[in-house]
């Protein structure tokens, strides 16, 4: 008996026969080509997202405080496993980036050519891009990770504030904070990337589904954890203030040209 192959084990054959062209075979073989590599980059930003949604979960279970024992109070979760969670989910982000890029690379003649086949599909309609959505939040609501986040840092006797002013003092929390944020700032330039394909390839004419096309994603640009962005602003105007504060008490403290040689004659 045969051991496990990579190609049983990665199911090679299905993954490699599910990138079906509507293109008529008829076709010029670049338009059939153009319409296999949107497909295959397509097909990939799902699988990337998967990934990426499934380690976001993780991390936000990861954070969350477990259920009570005996004595009441809530167990301190595992903020250390979501550090790891996180800082992989960020990475991939990255390459979800980079390759909604290579999409640049599809020449706008040949799109249009097998663009009609696409018929009403549209990008718009990935349940993975609401649940990634849900998962990060916005200015109005905080979205689940970020409640995972509160949430630890509660149990752990502080909040988002007071780790946002500690800083590396907060530990494993300020490490936290930071990769949320390095997360919110990825996710915003894949998004961005992705108006700016739309309105490369499109300008101003209709998405497939019959949206308004770059102007709709445009619309739904967010900026995922608005409050802890919000708390940094703060924190970031008290150093500012404590600062000028210091100068002014230094400044008046120290004697002028004048007076010092008043004093030394």
């Amino acid at each position: 008996m045969s051991g496990l192959t990579y190609r049983d084990y990665l199911r090679i054959d299905s993954l490699l026969s599910i990138q079906d062209t509507r293109t008529p075979e008829t076709a010029d073989t670049a338009v059939i080509l153009a319409e296999h590599f949107f497909i295959v980059a397509h097909q990939a930003s799902e699988l990337w997202l998967k990934q990426i949604i499934a380690d976001l979960s993780a991390a936000a279970e990861s954070l969350a405080p477990k259920k009570p024992g005996d004595d009441g109070e809530l167990d301190a979760g595992e903020p250390e496993l979501g550090v790891e969670y996180l800082s992989r989910a960020n990475d991939v982000l990255l390459v979800l980036h980079e390759q909604l890029i290579t999409l640049e690379k599809l020449p706008l003649r040949l799109f249009a050519e097998f663009r009609p086949y696409l018929d009403t599909a549209s990008g718009a309609e990935s349940a993975q891009f609401k649940v990634l959505s849900n998962l990060l939040g916005d200015d109005e609501r905080p979205g689940e990770l970020y409640e995972a986040f509160c949430a630890a840092t509660a149990a752990a006797g502080t909040s988002v504030a007071e780790v946002c002013r500690d800083g590396v003092r907060s530990g494993v929390h300020h490490r936290v904070a930071e990769l949320l944020l390095d997360i919110g700032n990825a996710y915003w330039r894949w998004k961005v990337a992705h108006l700016g394909l739309m309105s490369r390839s499109l300008g101003q004419q209709l998405g497939t589904a019959g949206s308004t096309g770059a102007m709709y994603l445009a619309g739904r640009l967010t900026m995922p954890f608005g409050e802890l962005r919000k708390l940094r602003g703060e924190v970031h105007a008290q150093f500012a203030a404590e600062h000028s504060e210091r100068s002014a008490a230094d400044h008046t403290a120290r004697p002028t040209a004048g007076h010092s040689e008043q004093t030394a004659a």
